[in-house]
């Protein structure tokens, strides 16, 4: 059974930015009509805090720990603010300083750790609330109740809209990476040159979709689905791979010498093969949520032991690349396998709901077509 369009991840993920943009006109909306029919003073700063929360950030992990933060630091900050305006009037001189002095404070406990925004939360608040001491109480309360207010409507909005999870974003994109890993390892081995440019674009976008992945550890955190620990794995692995192959890329055509003999190397091309469309397979079972039990065969060197050993150039040297290009091959390999390991003992990463949606129809929608005119190349697990 096919879920509906809208209750698709890979609908939400495949439409996230128009999707964010919708969730922060609704959220906005609701947070402009709450404070106009309440007639809540000072309601501007309900609708920054609406934008500051949801800010760039489109899954629920995100904003639940950029809005934990902002809260928190909220929170502090207005507290901190009452405390100084509800000083003596003999003591109303020492507002501006001990302002100073809490936000010094805040500064140095949240410098260079992940709860930086709730220092930058605290100190705005501690300021819109105490000013320079001059404000009075009703402004101070009403100023830090919108920004609560503000806050809240951009997580709820986030949980409650087309909600896209952080957990969700990583596994296609970890299914994209997958996918590009197994066409870049088959296209090197019927390439007649060197990198080419499709090749640099695959690089460069696996590369950049490593990074964005490590922005997600916090935010896949919070929705208390992997710990960080795993993801630290999984990024590495992909990272340790997507270097192997470049170096294979480079090692094939380290000298026309050595291309020619690992050129020669019976039945290698077969098990590059193998080995990519098992990195699709792979990359399916993940994009599917489905249990990851992958088979990954293993390079047998020995076979290949004799070309690789005895290779020599034109001018009598040794040639060490063939023997290298073989043991990247394995590292490959190796690699896959670990990371299938490592998968495989997810027990939270498998979905129900892609499961339910992952039917022949949804399958042919989604799954990603491999590089272009290569037969062996993974279409199907």
């Amino acid at each position: 059974m096919n879920l509906p369009p809208l209750r698709d991840p890979f609908f939400t993920y495949r439409y996230r930015r128009r999707l964010h943009v919708l969730r922060v006109m609704l959220a906005l909306t609701a947070s402009f009509l709450l404070t106009h029919f309440l007639t809540i003073p000072h309601s501007g700063w309900a609708l920054v805090s609406t934008v500051m929360v949801m800010g760039n950030l489109p899954h629920i992990g995100g904003v639940l720990d950029k809005g934990r933060q902002r809260l928190l630091g909220t929170l502090l900050g207005a507290a901190s603010g009452l405390l100084l305006i509800l000083l003596p009037g003999d003591l109303t001189p020492l507002i501006p300083a001990g302002s100073l002095t809490a936000i010094g404070v805040a500064t140095w406990l949240t410098f260079g750790n992940r709860h930086g925004y709730s220092g930058l939360m605290f100190a705005i608040s501690l300021l819109l609330v105490a000013g320079d001491g001059n404000h009075a109480l009703d402004v101070g309360l009403w100023r830090a109740f919108n920004v609560l207010l503000g806050t809240l409507v951009g997580i709820t909005t986030t949980m409650l809209i087309l909600p896209q999870k952080a957990t969700d974003l990583l596994r296609f994109m970890l299914a994209e990476n997958l996918d590009r890993l197994a066409r870049l390892f088959h296209a090197h081995t019927t390439a007649t040159a060197a990198l080419d440019i499709d090749t640099q674009a695959l690089l460069k976008a696996t590369s950049s979709a490593l990074v964005k992945q490590r922005g997600l550890v916090d935010a896949i955190h919070r929705e208390r689905r992997l710990s960080r620990n795993e993801l630290d794995d999984v990024i590495s692995l992909q990272r340790r791979m997507l270097s192997t192959i470049e170096l294979l890329l480079e090692t094939h055509w380290n000298t026309r010498a050595g291309h020619d003999r690992i050129e020669a190397m019976e039945g290698l091309r077969d098990e590059q093969h193998r080995l990519s469309r098992e990195l699709g397979t792979l990359a399916y079972q993940v994009r599917t949520g489905q249990s990851i039990d992958v088979e990954i065969s293993q390079f047998d060197l020995q076979r290949h032991a004799p070309l690789a050993t005895t290779a020599v150039s034109p001018e009598g040297r040794a040639l060490f690349s063939p023997s290298g290009y073989l043991w990247l091959n394995r590292e490959l390999a190796r690699l896959t396998e670990a990371l299938v390991t490592r998968l495989g003992g997810l027990t939270r990463l498998p979905s129900q709901r892609l499961r339910r949606a992952s039917g022949r129809k949804w399958a042919r929608r989604h799954t990603a077509t491999p590089d272009r005119g290569a037969q062996d190349a993974p279409r199907q697990p």
